[in-house]
């Protein structure tokens, strides 16, 4: 019988969800899902100091508002395996990390930051570029191990590579790929002197004994890849199948950097601007992966179905901005009535009051802009130049409200306006039209004066809806001062 397939996604709580983590997720999913298996949440969270409060709640939250929903984590663990962050896995780290030094697999370095510092820049001096660890600790005395100890100094213990030893493994996106030891810097460490886990060292633990199968991740991980092979050598495990996924780039063809600012890269910034999750999914499924038939829009159940890892990309995925606001412009189509008011609410009270207002009156301003929105956030300048708009300060647009004809368009559509009981779209071209054979102006001359007096900018949805939007009374009280 077939072992269960077990993926997991690992992330550090360290910052939000980032682009690139969640589609690592994505793909962790989809793989699980295809073949019937589960997805492992769980937390690296060795770097203490890194770790952000409300970290690994935000990644795990994003990531099931994302539709990916973990089946084990600490949220929802199963015994057999827990527990699922690492700092609370101390004690499984420690005791196979003394197997290893009692197999003559690893040993115990006492050398300190400063030592190390000096003797590698010996090595460059000397001409030496790879620089590695020299084994200095690696057959001490016992004279020589009591008086480290009587300085206070705490060993940490390092892997015992074997020499002119390759690591030869399948990679599922790559096929075959080979390192040899002299290729990996050196004996490693696997525990600081602090008790902690080294990244390569905790992985290959917690993978082991949560019967992971398989494990998809960003191709920065590949160099760590053979380090943690020759763990599992050492320890005479049998380790999971390794698939390593392009990197993203931005539409320079660099890598994207979290320090990239033009472009948005958590899931936070996404969700808190009106992307819906519908189109960020289908943005990242696409992002290294290719379906059969250039498929472009998917539910996550037809997503499964399809997911075939030989079709993970092997060239860089380039993350572009146009195509998501694209995705996220058909999704908000697709919104009916209800969906669409309460997406839209909390964007538009950014911009207007919209407590006095019905649902009804809400949706109608809303869906003036529907069309037109390539995600939430959008809606707010357009609304607030027409609640709030902002003094005309280009001389061009002064000279325009400030002509005689101007004047006169302002006039005589205050004049149309109060002839009106009520306004609609019918009479509202009417009055239009009227104020066109008084003051024998038309199109520009006619609309944008009237526009430029109302909102204050020379663009927009359509003049009659503005004026819908304000009511009589406020548009009047406008075009006066």
């Amino acid at each position: 019988m077939e072992k269960e397939v077990r993926v997991r996604y690992a992330p550090s709580p360290t910052g939000y969800l980032h682009i690139g983590g969640a589609r690592s997720a994505l793909f962790n999913y989809l793989f699980a899902k295809k073949y019937h298996g589960k997805l492992i949440f769980r937390v690296e969270d060795t770097d203490i100091e890194r770790n952000i409060e409300g970290g690994e709640e935000s990644q795990y939250n994003d990531l099931k508002w994302l539709g990916i929903i973990p089946d084990e984590s600490p949220y929802e663990p199963n015994e057999k395996y827990a527990p699922y962050r690492q700092m609370e896995r101390l004690d499984i780290y420690r005791k196979y990390a003394e197997q290893l030094v009692k197999q003559g697999d690893a040993y115990y370095c006492y050398c300190t930051n400063e030592e190390l510092e000096e003797r590698k820049e010996a090595q460059l001096n000397a001409g030496i570029k790879a620089t590695k660890y020299d084994r200095k600790c690696l057959n001490l005395t016992k004279e020589q191990i009591e008086q480290y100890q009587k300085e206070g100094r705490k060993p940490c213990i390092r892997i015992k590579l074997k020499e002119n030893h390759t690591i030869v493994f399948d990679d599922l996106v790559r096929g075959k790929v080979s390192f040899t030891c002299d290729d990996l810097g050196g004996d490693f460490v696997i525990m600081k002197s602090n008790g902690i886990p080294t990244y390569n060292f905790a992985v290959v633990i917690d993978d082991h004994l949560m019967d992971i199968t398989h494990v998809l991740r960003g191709e920065e991980h590949l160099s760590n890849t053979p380090k943690q092979i020759a763990i599992y050598e050492m320890l005479g495990w049998e380790p999971p199948k390794f698939g390593h996924m392009t990197i993203i780039v931005n539409e320079n063809g660099k890598k994207l950097s979290k320090r990239d600012h033009n472009i948005l890269q958590f899931m936070s910034q996404y969700k808190e601007l009106g992307y819906l999750k519908e189109a960020i999914f289908n943005f990242i499924l696409l992002l290294g992966w290719t379906p059969e038939d250039n498929k472009e829009f998917f539910t996550m159940e037809e997503a499964i179905q399809a997911f075939d890892p030989s079709r993970l990309s092997t060239s860089p995925s380039m993350f572009d901005p146009k195509a998501l606001i694209f995705m996220n412009s058909h999704y908000i189509k697709l919104l009916n009535d209800e969906e669409y008011l309460e997406f839209i609410k909390p964007h538009m009270a950014k911009a207007m009051d919209i407590s006095s207002l019905s649902d009804e009156q809400i949706l109608g301003i809303a869906n003036l802009y529907k069309d037109e929105l390539g995600y939430g956030e959008q809606i707010v300048e357009p609304l607030k130049s027409i609640v709030s708009p902002s003094p005309i300060t280009n001389q061009e647009e002064l000279e325009m409200v400030n002509k005689d004809s101007s004047k006169k368009v302002f006039t005589s559509f205050i004049e149309e306006l109060n002839s009106l009981d009520e306004i609609n779209k019918d009479n509202l071209k009417q009055a239009f039209k009227n104020v066109q054979n008084k003051v024998g102006v038309k199109g520009k001359d006619l609309y944008m004066p009237i526009r430029l007096k109302l909102t204050g900018v020379t663009h927009g949805i359509e003049l009659i809806n503005i004026v819908n939007i304000l009511g009589k009374e406020e548009v009047i009280e406008r075009l006066k001062k």
